[in-house]
């Protein structure tokens, strides 16, 4: 049977369903009015996400237990006595709230998620997304992003790993009068020392072993535009002689050449090392470190800015969605927990478990059950529903008789252990609900024999719950002799 994301509703009462088509198209559900007779109908070839039932002719209940494979949610007060069944999911307020709403959508998508039998279906980035936030610390940050943007200062970017130094050099360039030119990153620390050189500057054709053609620096490069040089602390002391100099003087030569090239670019450095320090111990020149920083921004952490992290989360999966057409929820529980944790990797950290949550959950609602456990700083259980004994039995007859490996072997089962069963219908014809009936109170016998009548083990061996196999062995009263 298809699954669809359609919510259906049913409701006698006009008022009610545009006061909840309104709710659910708000979270960018797709709705349709429905009536208790039709949905047996829809329901015969696609499984809707949940029924939503307000007051209506039919019984909830009777409705539910016809439907086992399906979630409800009661939303009229003369509903209530369906919620003893199982799948009858929760009970909607009469002011419909997204809270309460989201938990509910929440349950039923778990509902289908550990419901027997079903199995798994096998942009260009957004420039601002680390900047976004309400916090004192970030509205500073934006604040001098403004200032600084529109002069040709050179600035240094400071902060933790992972707090979107980046994403700050390429605001600046952005809000620059050298926007139409290009934006040059390049990594200090990730490029060889006897390489940065060329790296940056540029050589001549000959001018080393393998130098088989000239080639241009990223300075080159980057004319007109902007020289982003991240990890800056990680760069050698002979390179940092050249780098001043170029600074000072705008010009430099390729690697074995020496023709004087003009360099008119903006140099954006950031680092996550104490530059200060590093003076301090002969590891960072004085006079370089003052010509970058002009003028210094400090990327706050991200656990110092924990009122931010819900509106991050809100922009990252926007981001995700924008790139993978995938998008995903959070319970405002799971928001509330994932705004506990100390976020050791910033906003990095915050977008790669966005985007493992999307894989995982593609359009679903995650719950703080659903976080790895690192992120749950709420005592909240896991939802596992529980199951009608209808479908149980349902799903494990329609995987037995689907499958035809497992067919074969139960027919070969039946012939050859003595349980009398053949796999041939007679003329005269067979009471088949009878035949299950005594076939199945000979498994049950047979497998309480076989464990000396351990009723838990028994289950164990027969694949169901002990409390199940307790209520058919009343039924059918077995007894040990």
């Amino acid at each position: 049977m298809q699954k669809s994301k359609t919510i259906y509703i049913i409701e006698n009462s006009p008022e009610r369903f545009r006061q909840l088509e309104t709710v659910l198209s708000f979270l960018g559900e797709t709705v349709v009015e429905t009536s208790a007779a039709e949905v047996i109908g829809l329901c015969e070839d696609t499984l809707p996400q949940c029924v939503v039932m307000g007051s209506s002719d039919q019984p909830l209940a009777e409705l539910a237990q016809q439907l086992p494979a399906l979630p409800f949610i009661v939303a009229d007060e003369g509903q209530e006595e369906a919620l003893a069944l199982m799948n009858v999911v929760g009970k909607l307020p009469q002011q419909v709230s997204y809270t309460a709403l989201t938990q509910l959508l929440h349950y039923c998508q778990e509902y289908h998620r550990h419901r027997p039998g079903t199995r798994s279906a096998d942009t260009d980035s957004y420039l601002f997304r680390s900047l976004v936030g309400r916090s004192r610390a970030i509205q500073h940050v934006r604040k001098l992003i403004e200032q600084v943007a529109d002069t040709e200062a050179n600035v240094i970017v400071l902060g933790e790993s992972g707090t979107g130094k980046e994403v700050v050099a390429r605001n600046i360039h952005f809000l620059s009068s050298r926007q139409k030119g290009p934006f040059v990153p390049v990594n200090c620390g990730a490029i060889p020392p006897d390489l940065l050189e060329s790296e940056l500057f540029g050589h001549e054709k000959g001018a080393f072993t393998g130098a088989v053609s000239a080639r241009k620096g990223r300075f080159e490069l980057a004319e007109g535009g902007t020289l982003f040089l991240d990890e800056i602390g990680d760069m050698p002391l002979p390179m940092q002689v050249k780098l001043l100099r170029v600074l000072q003087e705008r010009t430099f030569e390729r690697v074995g050449g020496n023709k004087t090239i003009q360099a008119d670019i903006r140099v954006v450095a950031a680092t996550h090392r104490e530059l200060e320090q590093m003076i301090l111990d002969g590891k960072f020149r004085e006079d370089l470190y003052y010509r970058l920083n002009v003028f210094p921004i400090e990327m706050p952490a991200l656990r110092e800015r924990q009122e931010d992290v819900m509106l991050l989360i809100h922009e990252l999966v926007a981001r995700v969605k924008a790139e993978t057409k995938v998008s995903v929820r959070f319970t405002d529980t799971a928001l509330e927990s994932l705004q506990l944790h100390r976020w050791q990797g910033n906003v990095r950290e915050l977008s790669n478990l966005v985007e493992r949550m999307a894989i995982m959950y593609p359009n679903g609602i995650v719950d703080v059950g659903d976080l790895p456990v690192k992120y749950r700083h709420l005592d909240v259980p896991t939802i596992v529903p529980e199951y009608p004994e209808e479908l149980l039995e349902r799903e494990a007859l329609s995987a037995m008789f689907t499958d035809e490996k497992v067919q074969a072997e139960a027919e070969l089962a039946a012939n050859g252990n003595g349980l009398g069963v053949s796999s041939q219908l007679p003329d005269e014809g067979v009471n088949l609900k009878e035949m299950l009936s005594e076939l199945e109170v000979d498994l049950i016998r047979q497998a309480l024999e076989q464990q000396d009548w351990v009723v838990a083990r028994a289950a164990e061996l027969l694949g169901m719950r002990r409390t199940t196999l307790v209520e058919k062995m009343k039924k059918f009263q077995l007894v040990r002799d």
